[in-house]
């Protein structure tokens, strides 16, 4: 594979994506392939299907390698909220005396937090917020004088269990591997700086997982995965008009939030099937599904409460909620916050279930590039 793209593997709960891409002029990306295969996706423990799992990453992989007519040596495998534990800590070093903040420093400040924990591997850690002896917040100290040095840090873990599967999975097609937090790279790539450095909420809503942030500067506050979506939405269909779990799947589509007045009988053709659908009890039953995403999300600013998150917006991305009438509309009244669906600003590119490709393929460029020879040497003399 060329030196300048990267391979990057997303793990959804309903489907897998394996993507190759580069950066282009003006910050953007170059994709030379791209390949999604379906799976039986994962509950709270483990992955319902490994065979199944290893069948799809391989075809899409073999896919890819087909597509680029080049092979794949290292892929960054994003790593889902519910195999991902954040552990948020305020760490301080002093100094003998003022010192000049470099990179020795922050290494030292980290290393500091950096902790076993049973059943995870550590997957990297960032910052949310520094303080100087002088009692000043900076996003970034590189280059400050002081005695003290502060931080309030995020580390980030992967389940064991995760990580074992994915090394068996690509030990067998000589691929190393890399891990990288989806969540975090999502709302990384997807908020903007200056309105993390304020507190944001963020919601990744899935197909049978979706998970909440709390966003604090360049890290993450507090990170919870709760297994409701699209999925669970689609079974309450299934049970309700005994329709095939695909063809509820795909009813989905047909619901209108919006709609004000009585919607009568809707015909509704599946795979050569058709079904008369009552248009009010399928408006009802997607409100109930949504109303547990929506429990979800009051938990967690429960959980979560402090008055620095009053009246901030739920930042909404991921294949869950978009392509519903009116659930994101449902949602903010539920939980009496403003809702802002985010996508990609990418030309093609630019939906909601794409988000967490594409901000993988921006975190995977941005790592390999700091790994680099010239980069590190830069970094060590201050350039």
């Amino acid at each position: 594979m060329g030196r300048n793209s990267v391979a990057v593997l997303d793990v959804r709960s309903s489907e897998i994506a394996v993507v190759v891409g580069e950066r282009g002029v003006n910050n953007t990306f170059v994709f030379k392939a791209s390949k999604t295969e379906p799976y039986d996706g994962y509950d709270e423990e483990s992955f319902f299907d490994v065979d199944k799992l290893a069948e799809a990453i391989s075809n899409a992989v073999g896919a890819v390698e087909q597509i680029t007519n080049e092979r794949i040596r290292r892929i960054y495998i994003g790593v889902p909220g519910a195999f991902t534990r954040v552990v948020p800590k305020e760490q301080v070093n002093g100094f003998p005396n003022k010192r000049k903040i470099g990179r020795k420093e922050l290494d030292a400040l980290f290393a500091g937090g950096k902790e076993p924990l049973e059943g995870y591997r550590f997957m990297r850690a960032t910052s949310m917020i520094y303080v100087t002896a002088d009692n000043r917040r900076v996003v970034d100290p590189t280059g400050l004088a002081s005695s003290v040095l502060s931080g309030v840090l995020s580390y980030f873990y992967c389940r064991e269990y995760f990580a074992e599967t994915m090394e068996n999975i690509f030990s067998r097609m000589k691929i190393s591997i890399r891990f990288l937090p989806t969540e975090y790279a999502m709302a990384s790539y997807l908020i903007p700086s200056e309105t993390r450095d304020e507190y944001a909420l963020f919601l990744d809503a899935g197909f049978m997982s979706s998970t909440l942030c709390v966003l604090f500067g360049n890290g993450v506050l507090a990170q919870r995965t709760y297994f409701v979506g699209r999925g669970q939405i689609a079974v309450l269909l299934m049970q309700r008009f005994s329709l095939p779990y695909e063809a509820a799947v795909a009813l989905l589509s047909k619901a209108n939030l919006y709609a004000r007045t009585k919607s009568g009988s809707i015909e509704f053709n599946f795979r050569g099937a058709t079904y008369e659908i009552d248009g009010d009890a399928l408006i009802d039953t997607v409100k109930e599904g949504l109303d547990q995403i929506c429990e979800a999300v009051g938990g967690f600013l429960e959980e979560c409460a402090a008055k620095e998150l009053d009246y901030k917006p739920l930042y909404v991305s991921g294949d869950g909620l978009a392509d519903i009438r009116g659930a994101l509309e449902h949602v903010s009244k539920r939980i009496n916050r403003v809702c802002e669906q985010l996508a990609p600003d990418l030309p093609y590119y630019n939906k909601p279930s794409m988000s967490s490709r594409i901000a993988l393929v921006d975190m995977a460029y941005e790592d390999q590039r700091k790994s680099g020879l010239l980069y590190r040497i830069l970094n060590a003399i201050g350039g």
